[in-house]
C-alpha cells in the first residue's frame, strides 16, 4: 500500500491561533481524504509537524509506503537530515516541540516514510488546498487546546516561538 500525503500548517500570529490541513491519496485507488483541526494558541512549526503526525496516525496498517509533500523545511530537514535522531540521543535537551517530535517518532518508525519539499503558495493544487484547510481550521469557532504548548507558555512566560 502506498499513500501520498500533503500537509500544511498555518498560524495567525506566531504564537497565535493555528491549524493544519491534510490530504491523503491512496496511490492507485480513487480514495482521497481530507483532515483539518484548529487550535487557540500554537505556532506554525507545531502545526506543520502535527499535520504529518496526524496523517501518519490515520494509517490503519503498519509498513505503509508514505510520501509526504510539505512546504515545511523545518519538518523535512529535521527528519531527512537526521537532526531529530541526534535530538533523541541527547534526550531532546533544549529542543523545541519535543512532545510532538516524540509522538512523530512513535508513528514514523511504523511506516516507510519519505519526504518531498514543495514550495508553498506556488499553485500546487494539493498544497493550496491544505493551506485553505489549515487557515479555515485556525479561524473556526471550535478551537482545540494545544495543551503542551500552553503549559510551556505558562511555565516560561514571554515570547515563545516553538
Amino acid at each position: 500500500m502506498r499513500v501520498n500525503v500533503y500537509t500544511d500548517g498555518a498560524c495567525s500570529g506566531n504564537p497565535g491561533k493555528g491549524g493544519y490541513g491534510i490530504i491523503m491519496e491512496w496511490v492507485g485507488k480513487p480514495y482521497i481524504k481530507e483532515f483539518s483541526e484548529g487550535f487557540r494558541l500554537t505556532t506554525n512549526n507545531r502545526m506543520e509537524l502535527l499535520a504529518v503526525i496526524v496523517a501518519l496516525e490515520q494509517l490503519k496498517k503498519d509498513g505503509v509506503q508514505v510520501l509526504v509533500f510539505s512546504d515545511s523545511k523545518y519538518v523535512i530537514d529535521s527528519v531527512e537530515k537526521g537532526w531529530v535522531f541526534g535530538w533523541v540521543k541527547k534526550g531532546f535537551k533544549d529542543k523545541k516541540n519535543a512532545d510532538l517530535w516524540r509522538r512523530f517518532l512513535k508513528i514514523y518508525k511504523k511506516h516507510q516514510v519519505k519526504f518531498k519539499w514543495i514550495k508553498g503558495h506556488n499553485d500546487h493544487p494539493q498544497n493550496e488546498r491544505c493551506d485553505q484547510l489549515a487557515v479555515a481550521a485556525a479561524k473556526s469557532a471550535n478551537l482545540h487546546i494545544d495543551k503542551e504548548f500552553e503549559l510551556l507558555k505558562k511555565e516560561k512566560p514571554g515570547k515563545l516561538e516553538l
